[in-house]
């Protein structure tokens, strides 16, 4: 399989903190692979997703995406190659979902018409049907809506990485349930790589095909669902698995 991103011994400490955020942290993420991190609040788990993108650069280690070192990248460029959707969603407000999810396109120079015909084949695969959302704006939407449009933005220039950073974090019980089932449809037909980060335990484990567990800034433990509840790699992770109400069926999850 090929390597998609690598995490080589990286540190990141921010100014001004008395230990590290992320500390000598060394894992592999196959190519196609849905990776759900999560861990307790302050545990690393954001700091390590952006420092893929390089909105954080890492103090010490080497981070490499596709065998390249994201350091020696230009950030501008690397980032339009990476899509990276937020809890906040972040749409423009004055701009409708369509021009919202051309916006990476755009800043390609691709022609009208391709932009045209990817904003409606990307509108249908969230399932929002283009004729009656593609002139809406923001504000039109309800919140579900809107993480639709902003998973359609960061997947327009089809990028091989995607970064969701909580992205259903602020979705009601009933939406979330919904958009984690969109979320697997999509990349059980893209087969890209996903890195999804979440505080919530029962979400990694539905999405996961691999789990990575922090605490601390350190790995606690890193494999499938089912590899996680058999065999805990210690206190922490049992404590972890514990700590949830509720926890998906493995029979038919992503993590078997």
């Amino acid at each position: 399989m090929t390597a998609a991103v690598e995490f080589i011994q990286v540190t990141k400490r921010f100014h001004g903190a008395n230990k590290d955020a992320v500390n000598a942290v060394s894992f592999t993420v196959e190519a196609g692979e849905l990776i759900a991190i999560v861990g307790t609040s302050g545990c690393g788990k954001t700091t390590l997703l952006k420092m893929i993108n390089r909105i954080y650069e890492p103090d010490s280690g080497e981070i490499r995406l596709f065998g390249e070192n994201v350091l020696e990248k230009d950030a501008v460029q690397l980032r339009r190659k990476i899509g990276y959707v937020i809890q906040q969603v972040g749409l423009f407000p004055h701009m409708t979902v369509q021009d919202n999810v051309a916006v990476v396109p755009k800043l390609l120079h691709w022609e009208k018409p391709r932009i045209k015909e990817r904003v409606d084949e990307l509108l249908r695969l969230v399932n929002l049907e283009p004729d009656e959302f593609r002139k809406r704006y923001p504000v039109q939407l309800s919140g579900g809506q809107q993480q639709r449009v902003g998973l359609a933005r960061a997947l327009a220039a089809d990028p091989n990485v995607m970064l969701l950073d909580e992205p259903f974090g602020a979705i009601d019980a009933i939406n979330r349930q919904s958009l984690q089932n969109e979320l697997l449809r999509i990349h059980q037909q893209d087969q890209k790589t996903y890195l999804f980060v979440t505080h919530d335990i029962s979400e990694a484990f539905k999405l996961g095909t691999r789990v990575l567990i922090m605490h601390e800034g350190t790995i606690q433990q890193f494999a499938s669902p089912t590899e996680i509840i058999r065999n805990p790699a210690n206190d922490f992770v049992k404590s972890l698995l514990q700590s949830s109400s509720s926890m998906p069926d493995y029979s038919l999850g992503n993590g078997i």
